[in-house]
């Protein structure tokens, strides 16, 4: 299947605002996601099943304009976090320091950590998959390293490098809202388009 570029995907997000906004009742999803005055249908996104009823169509409306406010034309960390439930969670964002649980007002760190580096993040959608309250994602973060990059031993200054590596997302959403998110980076690939390289002297000398 091929790659969807984010370009109808943000054409997507913003024709489903008004369910976000709460300008429309979520059962209007899909008349709002279907809008062909955007130039975009759920039929030209990288769905593994197009049936969808209208409570995944809002839910999906939900979980792509979480994407959006995370692209570098946006880098909207509050309204990335006011898509959560109250008790909502974040999980798998840890960098060089591990496996990290993100809640409220940290929830707008992932956009911001990512955003420092990758001024001009992109995110490509490759395959949605919706069942009923979960949406599965496979997709590949996008950028140029022109940020510092923090990590335990100091910064490592931008390179102008172009950055590709895949990600795994998966999000549980309860009422319209995003009950947990798990965000699966393959941060090796990421190091290695950094420059940074795995020690293995040191880790067999410890």
């Amino acid at each position: 299947m091929n790659a969807h570029r984010w370009k109808s995907v943000a054409a997507l997000a913003t024709a489903a605002s008004l369910v976000l906004l709460g300008g429309a009742a979520p059962s209007q999803a899909a008349s709002a996601s279907d809008n062909t005055q955007t130039g975009v249908r759920l039929s030209e996104l990288p769905l593994t099943d197009r049936h969808l009823t209208a409570h995944e169509k809002a839910n999906l409306a939900v979980v792509l304009q979480a994407y959006h406010v995370g692209e570098g034309t946006v880098l909207d960390a509050q309204g990335f976090m006011q898509l959560f439930a109250a008790d909502g969670v974040l999980n798998g964002i840890g960098g060089v320091d591990g496996r990290s649980t993100l809640r409220g007002d940290q929830l707008g760190y992932l956009i911001t950590w990512l955003g420092n580096f990758l001024p001009d993040i992109h995110r490509e959608l490759k395959q949605i998959t919706v069942n009923g309250d979960v949406v599965s994602i496979e997709l590949s973060i996008q950028g140029t390293f022109r940020g510092p990059f923090d990590t335990p031993a100091g910064v490592i200054k931008p390179t102008g490098a172009k950055i590709d590596f895949p990600t795994a997302d998966f999000w549980y959403l309860r009422n319209g809202k995003i009950e947990r998110f798990d965000c699966h980076i393959a941060f090796t690939t990421l190091y290695a388009q950094l420059g940074v390289m795995p020690d293995f002297a040191s880790a067999i000398g410890g």
